[in-house]
This record gives structure tokens, C-alpha cells and sequence, in this order.
């Protein structure tokens, strides 16, 4: 990936990042430096982004859960300058999150402000990816409804679960108490008890355990937009075809058919550089073919 870092070094890297180290605790223990890490990661990150995009088609889930989590880039919102705020790329940032409750596949993610444009976006890759979903589980984020309408029509039930807790507020140090649940139905869900959001929640702690970015009340934060989507779909990545899940006794990726083995990181690793490579390769291509054309016309 890295053109001067070694392969086992870049894995070495890689590794010790997606088992939750920070940037600089990376540094400490390789001995690489911080710059070099971070073009590694970002290489790596951009890598699985397209990998996600090309692995996943004609999956057929039961029951997608639908979440987001939060983070922030450069500077907390409400510490952001007036001339600051509507800059996209620092302040809050969400995480929205697809994770299908039998495979715990994450099919689909989006990272960005917390609108509606964003869920749409998340939803629609959703459905790109997607013959069957039977089920989609959200919270009660008021653009979930037409969204969901928007993307998938009556081809899919749709659940919404708004949790009522004690007293939000003090959510921030430790969860706040959970006094009542509300299920509606939106379409299609004969059994409203199905409707849940818990598995794409205890997916969010995994996400902060191993990923430094999104811990909260910690010094590990992105100053970058651009770092943080490389990690998040490093993470990601890793998560599917990588970890075995717990609770399967495989990887999300076997247990939903896409792939019939589990991968290493030097399999992942291998894939996306192959890939790479050949985006870069057709890229020249294409480059030499138009300058053919245009001396020719």
C-alpha cells in the first residue's frame, strides 16, 4: 500500500490499529512514524471502502437493524466557531449504521451530519446491495419513516423503537436508566416485539473498544474527516470477513454467504492491493486511450 514500508510492517501496522491502539501508541510500538501510519491507514481505509462497495451484491437479509453513533472531527460542535458550523467536514459526525440481526453482517454504513440526506444515502446502499430485506428495525430519528418508504417501497416491514429513559441527561458518564419501551409498526410487521434496535447497539461498543476515534471522553479523536472514514471502513471491513463473531463461531461474511472461508488481515490486505492496483492500471488505460483520441481527431 505504502510504496517505501514493508508489507509485514504495514500489516504489523494495520493490525495493532484495528485491535483498538491509537496513533500514537502505534508509533511507540513500531517505531514508524505518525505520518507513515496515517497514509498507510488512509490507503488501506479508501482500499476497503471500495472493496465493501464490490463485495457485496444479491444479499437476501431477514431483519436489518438501523442505528447511529457518534464521534467528532477537529473540534466538538458546540465549540466550532460561528464561520465554523456549517463546514460538513468537522464538528459532530454520526456513523450510520446496517447490521443484519442473524448474520451480523454490517451490509451498509454512511458517515456524515446526522439529516435526513445521509439516511437516505444509507438506505439506498442498503438496497443496492440487497435483493431481500424482510425487515428494517430503527430508532425514532424522524426521517426513518419516508426514508425507508423512499428506498425500499412495501417490499420491506418497517419497525420504528423509541426507548424512554429515566433521565437522559445523564447518559454521559454511564447509561441512563431504561423505564419503557414503544413499538410501531409502519408496515407489514404482524409481531411488533420483533421490532429492535439491541444487536446494532452492542455493535456500537464494539466499535468504541477498537476503535479510538469513537470513545468517548478520551484523547483519541480524528482531525480529519478523511482519517476517520479510512478507519471506519477499515473497521468494517476487518469486522466482516476477519473477527469471528462470539456468537457464530465465524466471520459475518461466512455466516452470510459472501465469502466461504475466514480471511486473515494478509488476505484483506492482498485483496485490496490487488484491486488497487488494478483501478490504477485501468486508470492508465484510460489516460493512454484518450490521448490516442486526441491526437487521431
Amino acid at each position: 500500500m505504502a510504496n517505501n514500508l514493508p508489507r509485514d510492517k504495514q500489516l504489523s501496522v494495520l493490525h495493532l490499529l484495528l485491535e483498538g491502539n491509537s496513533i500514537r501508541s502505534v508509533e511507540r510500538l513500531t517505531g514508524v512514524a505518525l505520518k507513515t501510519i496515517l497514509r498507510v491507514m488512509v490507503r488501506f481505509g479508501e482500499g476497503c471502502q471500495d472493496f465493501l462497495d464490490s463485495a457485496f451484491h444479491n444479499l437476501k437479509l431477514r431483519h436489518v437493524q438501523v442505528d447511529e453513533i457518534w464521534t467528532f472531527v477537529h473540534t466538538k460542535q458546540g465549540h466550532l466557531k460561528p464561520q465554523e458550523k456549517h463546514n460538513e467536514e468537522i464538528g459532530d459526525q454520526y456513523l450510520f449504521l446496517a447490521l443484519d440481526t442473524d448474520t451480523k453482517l454490517i451490509p451498509a454504513h454512511m458517515l456524515g451530519k446526522r439529516t435526513g440526506e445521509n439516511a437516505y444515502c444509507l438506505l439506498d446502499n442498503l438496497r443496492q446491495r440487497c435483493d431481500v430485506v424482510s425487515q428494517i428495525s430503527t430508532d425514532g430519528f424522524g426521517p426513518y419513516p419516508q426514508t425507508v418508504q423512499n428506498t425500499f417501497g412495501n417490499d420491506t416491514s418497517h419497525g420504528v423503537l423509541i426507548k424512554n429513559y429515566a433521565d437522559p441527561k445523564m447518559g454521559r458518564y454511564a447509561p441512563p436508566k431504561l423505564i419503557s419501551t414503544n413499538r410501531f409498526d409502519l408496515g407489514g410487521i404482524s409481531d411488533t416485539r420483533t421490532i429492535c434496535t439491541s444487536h446494532v447497539e452492542r455493535c456500537n461498543l464494539t466499535i468504541r473498544t477498537f476503535m479510538k476515534r469513537f470513545t468517548r471522553l478520551a484523547l483519541g479523536f480524528s482531525k480529519k474527516r478523511q482519517n476517520l472514514a479510512a478507519a471506519v471502513a477499515m473497521h468494517i471491513a476487518h469486522y466482516n470477513f476477519c473477527r469471528i463473531h462470539g456468537s457464530l463461531r465465524m466471520t459475518p461474511a461466512m455466516k452470510a454467504n459472501v465469502t466461504p472461508r475466514l480471511w486473515s488481515l494478509a488476505d484483506l490486505f492482498d485483496a485490496i492491493e490487488q484491486a488497487v492496483w488494478k483501478k490504477k492500471r485501468a486508470a492508465r488505460i484510460d489516460k493512454m486511450l484518450a490521448r490516442m483520441r486526441s491526437v487521431l481527431n
